[in-house]
């Protein structure tokens, strides 16, 4: 079993008043999630899809001061002037900023100094948190800024697991993260579940907080359709790759082939090239061969899933499947810091492994509105040129895991938990 640490519920509690300690758990989980690290690890971009963990401290703060405390705190004194352009990550709205493939030549701040503004933009949002009983219009801000923190320490995770790969010395983040042996996970039996065809609702329903891209609930035209109960496992897509798969041009989409050929992909991320060892949060650790592939871009899955006779399912199928089903996830990598609540299995393994690509592009569902100002930049947009993932992995909240949850990636993407579910026509 795997070393587990505890986590905050996502959930703002009912009312103002266990928010101020909610608040605060939030805030320290970030910081206990760098903790294991070395002074040196927290500036490190190995990438420009990576950020360093320092440039997540800071910008989880940035939001709060930049949403909350600027507008809303009377008399508030920024940190430090030049912060809201070294930590702004995209909004257009706010003002220029610092360019994201250069995040990791910012030796200054230092992590000393970032830690004070942590605890500066903390210590005024318990002021405007006790000022929230006159203003609870304000409450949906607070909790859309928790929730994008806890966003951030599934990527601190993503980020430091990748700046810690590139390392010959194959670093561990933690060396107490122990792989689950073979055997002993919750491995759902193969099979396939069959839904009908029929007019549907997907979306949030408005019922607990969600992100402003799984707005508004509407109506889909599905036919009928089988998703496969779990997803595809490290032993099945070795198959894939010792019978040829990436020398295969008739697997691949044409962008596909050619991401292929770029960078000389052979096998998921973090695979050596016995097929027997990968790179894990906790080292170098056997590949275990009953666990869901994990970190494969759109193009793997999508060739895996045409080798194997079947397809990726769109965003719609899957959530029809997944929707009232239970967490239930297996152990897939050595840095399952957010588990799935124990003991709880259903008819499919949906929640708590890897996010899992679908066959759709990440776009506006029928009505969405952007709200207004730079707030409506969180999601909507980057509805172009991505794609849509589903689930939530061994890195994610398991308060953030839900049917509905929409992440999305470019297709060339690797570095996150990802893997994939088959699909199949129902006409079977």
């Amino acid at each position: 079993m795997a070393a587990r640490t505890s986590a905050p519920s996502a959930r703002i509690p009912a009312g103002l008043a266990g928010l101020e300690p909610h608040f605060n758990a939030v805030r320290a989980a970030s910081v206990a999630l760098v903790r294991p690290l070395e002074i040196e690890d927290y500036v490190v971009q190995s990438m420009p899809d990576v950020s360093p963990a320092k440039w997540h401290l800071a910008h989880t703060s940035w939001f709060f001061e930049q949403f909350l405390l600027r507008p809303k705190l009377p008399g508030y004194t920024p940190f430090h002037q030049r912060f809201e352009y070294l930590f702004n990550s995209y909004y257009e709205a706010v003002g220029p900023r610092h360019a994201r493939p250069e995040r990791g030549l910012l030796t200054r701040p230092t992590v000393a100094e970032v830690m004070r503004y942590r605890e500066h933009v903390d210590e005024h949002m318990v002021r405007l948190l006790h000022a929230l009983d006159a203003r609870e219009e304000l409450l949906p801000l607070v909790e859309l800024g928790l929730n994008h923190e806890q966003q951030h320490q599934e990527l601190m995770l993503t980020d430091i697991k990748h700046v810690l790969s590139v390392n010959p010395l194959e670093p561990a983040y933690r060396a107490d993260l122990l792989q689950s042996a073979p055997g002993t996970d919750r491995t759902v039996t193969p099979g396939w579940h069959k839904l009908e065809s029929g007019l549907r609702e997907i979306g949030a329903a408005g019922d607990g907080f969600c992100f402003d891209n799984e707005t508004p609930r509407h109506r889909v035209w599905v036919d009928a359709f089988e998703v496969a109960a779990r997803p595809v496992s490290n032993a099945e897509y070795r198959e894939f790759v010792e019978a040829g798969g990436y020398g295969q041009p008739a697997h691949w989409l044409s962008d596909g082939w050619a991401a292929v050929c770029e960078h000389g992909w052979t096998r998921p991320l973090y695979w050596d090239e016995s097929l027997e060892f990968e790179f894990t949060l906790g080292g170098r650790r056997p590949i275990h061969p009953q666990a869901p592939v994990c970190h494969i871009s759109f193009y793997e899955a999508d060739a895996f899933a045409r080798w194997a006779g079947a397809r990726l399912p769109t965003e719609s199928e899957w959530e029809l499947a997944a929707a009232g089903l239970p967490l239930a996830g297996n152990f897939v990598d050595s840095g399952r810091l957010h588990p799935a609540p124990p003991g709880k299995t259903g008819p499919g393994q949906f929640f708590g492994d890897v996010w899992e690509w679908t066959a759709s592009a990440y776009a506006p569902y029928p009505g969405f509105h952007a709200a207004a100002g730079a707030i409506g930049e969180y999601n909507g947009k980057f509805m172009c040129n991505q794609l849509v993932l589903r689930g939530g992995s061994c890195a994610t909240l398991a308060d953030h895991m839900r049917a509905t949850y929409r992440n999305f990636f470019y297709p060339q993407s690797r570095w996150q938990f990802m893997g994939l579910r088959l699909a199949r026509d129902g006409s079977r």
